[in-house]
């Protein structure tokens, strides 16, 4: 047992577990994986282990050697965790980013071992779950998932919050208090303790039984990196307490890492997974600059502590710094770990608290809302390449190493650097973005950023919080200038309310005419909003935007519709507008051949005149549409007609983003 404890003491032991440990995530990593399934496959044969339901849909977890994610547009009663199914249907693979540094669900679902999806036609039970512990865990997930708070802070899962509450969480820096982590463990195991402890049971034969139960609580969660982390560190850090090894905590640290890689290489991409190491071995290096009598100043250190040390990894996936969070979390933290996780517990074992628990996440909800419209203090970045990351995370790692507080001013200049940076850009662009069935358009020029609708027609927000605000923050877009709607159709302005609650914005510009309800919404949120009359200029740094249009009686024909001037490039902006505003236009206005023109109506066969096209001569069509949209935009009519002048055109359910460079006088497109 001595000889035991000396090579237990041995620090080469761990930074060679380490070292190794790393050569072999590389190399797991490296090594290209393939499904053996093919897009021609029909048919796919698993165990269920996880579904999510909601009101009209159902979404299977099926595992075999591989994972795939089978989707019905019904709700699935019969099928229960643990069952083995068989589902037919058609594959397809997962939707990748069709916006530069947008989240990737194509690479997400990559390294959870996730080739394709599958839309359920059919299916039939194979065989019905024999296993207990599916059984149970099938059980203890209906009883929470009826509620969204229930099923994040006991099962840390998600998926049943809004994307609302979520960008909120996210945007105030306390999104870490709603993954089951190290806190939890704490919390469950002190309390398992002092029961345990009551009963009379010693502490080594305390520590198997909770050991144990965490072990159950992680098949029942899953094996998320910062749980698991969680439970490793309560096993390896008990273990040296109750054997008297002594063994370093950073080298408990670096077991702890090794064996969460060895278990699963793909970790290394999963942002909780580096939160949780990187914010844990800096407060295991600070513990002594934690101690505290004083409660919140210790809190207060552990958050300022927190926060710094998580910058690299929040500035790559958030592009933002709100520095506000490190005192919001001097609330949040212990209304979380304290009283609201706690009185979670009690709700999923005694449902007749859920109106009491509903009070008080109504009141975390609204809080956090409150907070994240506060834009004073968020700093957004924009976002570079990866290694400039990396160079960031070096000087922190050697930081809480060296505890050197030069190192501290070198990253601050370089962060005050990459701050300034977007004010340095001389280009001028257009982006016709990606927003499904909608239209949306950004125009940057002179450190000036006009957005021409949001897009937004089924789900309000989605849009907002999953392209347009993470593109903005993307660029370094520190606010938008003026935001253009063009008519109030809602797959132009339906997430205009959302972003304009989530994101600074100037000024409003309306089209003419009456307005439908969402328009006046918009109208009565903001302080300045105007209406564009025919013939008025809007100046965008060194671009001129000139309204085309009259008033008329549709929607659709007083589409506000803009000639963009910049030098000598000429764009036609057109809105929804129809062939008889085209018509008008072109016998008002003497436009000359245009560069580019953005089709009217997503390439709807009401649009895009012959005439127009005869007329302007256009060198390129930009064409703003959703894959597989049921108006079957653009129409075969509008495609025939570009074909026929010879004039290329891009799609964006096709391409992406599209970005037209006027300096470089290129296009990119981004899908």
């Amino acid at each position: 047992m001595l000889q035991f404890r000396k090579i237990l003491l041995c620090k080469y032991l761990y930074y060679s577990l380490f070292g190794i440990t790393i050569f072999l995530t590389l190399i797991r990593l490296l090594l290209p994986k393939e499904s053996k399934y093919s897009k021609e496959d029909r048919s796919f044969t698993g165990v269920v282990v996880k579904i999510h339901q909601k009101e009209n849909s159902t979404t299977l977890y099926l595992k075999n050697q591989e994972t795939v994610l089978a989707s019905s547009k019904k709700k699935i009663e019969d099928i229960h965790l643990g069952d083995q199914v068989e589902v037919i249907g058609s594959f397809h693979k997962p939707e990748k980013n069709h916006t530069k540094y947008l989240f990737n669900y194509r690479k997400y679902c990559y390294h959870k071992n996730i080739f394709f999806l599958i839309e359920i036609e059919n299916y039939q039970i194979i065989k019905k779950n024999h296993n207990l512990f599916y059984f149970l865990k099938e059980k203890i997930w209906k009883r929470l998932h009826h509620n969204p708070y229930l099923s994040t802070f006991i099962l840390g899962d998600k998926s049943d919050l809004t994307e609302e509450v979520k960008y909120s969480f996210q945007e105030n820096g306390i999104s870490h208090l709603f993954a089951i982590s190290g806190m939890h463990i704490a919390f469950l195991s002190k309390i398992l303790e002092k029961i345990l402890l009551r009963c009379r049971i010693s502490k080594e034969k305390s520590f198997w039984i909770i050991s144990l139960f965490l072990f159950f609580f992680l098949f029942l969660v899953g094996l998320s990196p910062s749980f698991l982390r969680g439970v490793l560190f309560y096993i390896l850090f008990s273990l040296n307490d109750i054997y008297y090894f002594y063994i370093e905590k950073n080298h408990l640290f670096l077991l702890t890492m090794s064996i969460s890689l060895l278990i699963n290489p793909n970790y290394i991409y999963d942002t909780g997974f580096l939160y949780s190491y990187l914010i844990s071995f800096t407060l295991l290096n600070f513990s002594s600059f934690l101690k505290s009598t004083n409660y919140f100043l210790s809190l207060l250190k552990v958050s300022l502590l927190s926060f710094l040390t998580s910058i690299p990894i929040t500035l790559y996936t958030s592009f933002q710094l709100n520095l506000l969070s490190i005192l919001y979390n001097l609330f949040f933290v212990p209304f979380v770990s304290l009283f609201l996780f706690p009185f979670s517990l009690l709700t999923g074992l005694f449902s007749f608290l859920e109106p009491i628990y509903h009070v008080f996440t109504l009141l975390l909800e609204k809080t956090s809302f409150f907070l994240s419209s506060i834009f004073t203090f968020k700093l957004i970045f924009k976002r570079l390449p990866f290694l400039v990351y990396l160079f960031y995370t070096i000087i922190i790692l050697f930081f809480i190493l060296k505890k050197k507080s030069f190192l501290l001013k070198i990253l601050f200049f370089f962060l005050f650097l990459h701050y300034l940076l977007p004010t340095f850009d001389s280009h001028s662009y257009l982006k016709v973005i990606d927003v499904g069935q909608g239209d949306s358009l950004l125009i940057h020029s002179a450190n000036q950023s006009f957005l021409i609708d949001t897009g937004g027609q089924y789900q309000e927000g989605k849009v907002a919080y999953q392209t347009l605000i993470p593109l903005l923050k993307s660029m370094g877009i520190q606010k938008v200038q003026g935001m253009i709607l063009t008519h109030g159709d809602k797959d132009h302005l339906g997430d205009a309310y959302p972003l304009l609650k989530n994101y600074p914005v100037d000024t409003i510009y309306l089209n003419q005419g009456n307005l439908n309800f969402f328009e006046k919404r918009i109208q009565k949120s903001h302080k300045k909003v105007f209406q564009v009359k025919e013939g008025e200029i809007i100046s965008i740094g060194d671009i001129t935007l000139i309204q085309l249009n009259k008033e008329w009686e549709d929607e659709n024909d007083s589409s506000s519709v803009f000639l963009l001037l910049y030098q000598d490039i000429r764009i036609l902006l057109t809105g929804d507008a129809s062939i008889q505003t085209e018509k008008y236009i072109l016998d008002t206005y003497d436009l000359e051949e245009i560069d580019i023109l953005k089709a009217g109506h997503h390439g709807s066969k009401t649009s895009t005149s012959t005439e127009l096209l005869e007329e302007l001569k256009p060198k390129f069509v930009f064409i703003s549409c959703g894959k597989n949209n049921k108006f079957n935009h653009p129409s075969i009519e509008t495609i025939l007609k570009l074909e026929a002048f010879e004039i290329p055109y891009y799609r964006t359910d096709e391409v992406g983003t599209i970005t037209f460079d006027f300096n470089r006088m290129d296009i990119t497109l981004e899908g």
